[in-house]
Formats: structure tokens, C-alpha cells, sequence
């Protein structure tokens, strides 16, 4: 099973590019989990242990310096998710750079 973490500003919006992913992974018959929070509760779930990677709102884009800081810190890829699949709409290219950055 794929664990997933979004991050965005307020873990709001990146709810809905996190339903798209997991209903697009459904699609495919890809086991994954998805969950989203906010810029400040980051750490903490990475401090879980349970996420292999990290994808990083668009809007927050001038923080991915320190969110892939923390993803390198649990030895995982992070990803800044490309507008384009920041949307409901962008499950299967949110889905490819989810096996894109574990290859």
C-alpha cells in the first residue's frame, strides 16, 4: 500500500487533489491511502513513519525548501505537485508522479 501525504496552506484544498488521487488509483487497482494537512501539522504526521511520499500544493510553492527538508529528513521523496494536477481532475497525473518520484 501507497501512503500519500499532501500539504498545503490550510489542508483544505489539497483535500480535493487527495480524492482525486485516491479514486484514480482505485481506477487502476493501485492500493493507496491519502492524507492531507496544513503547512503546520506536516512534521508532526511525518513523524509517523508512515508516508512514503510527500506532495506539495502548488500555492505553497515558496515553502517546498523546508517541506522537502522534512521529507528528506524521513528519507522520502517530496513532489511540488504542477498546477495542472492540483485540481479534481488531476488524479492520474498526480497518480504518475506518486510512482514517478518511488522509482
Amino acid at each position: 500500500m501507497i501512503k500519500v501525504l499532501f500539504v498545503c496552506s490550510q489542508g483544505m484544498s489539497s483535500a480535493i487533489a487527495e480524492k482525486a488521487l485516491v479514486d484514480e488509483a482505485k481506477k487502476e487497482s493501485v492500493e493507496l491511502d491519502a492524507n492531507a494537512v496544513s503547512t503546520q501539522l506536516v512534521e508532526k504526521a511525518l513523524d509517523t513513519n508512515q508516508y512514503q511520499v510527500l506532495l506539495v500544493a502548488p500555492q505553497i510553492k515558496h515553502r517546498y525548501p523546508i517541506m522537502k527538508q522534512y521529507a528528506d529528513a524521513h528519507n522520502i521523496p517530496a513532489v511540488q505537485i504542477e498546477p495542472m494536477a492540483y485540481s479534481p481532475l488531476g488524479g492520474k497525473k498526480l497518480l504518475k508522479e506518486v510512482h514517478d518520484a518511488l522509482k
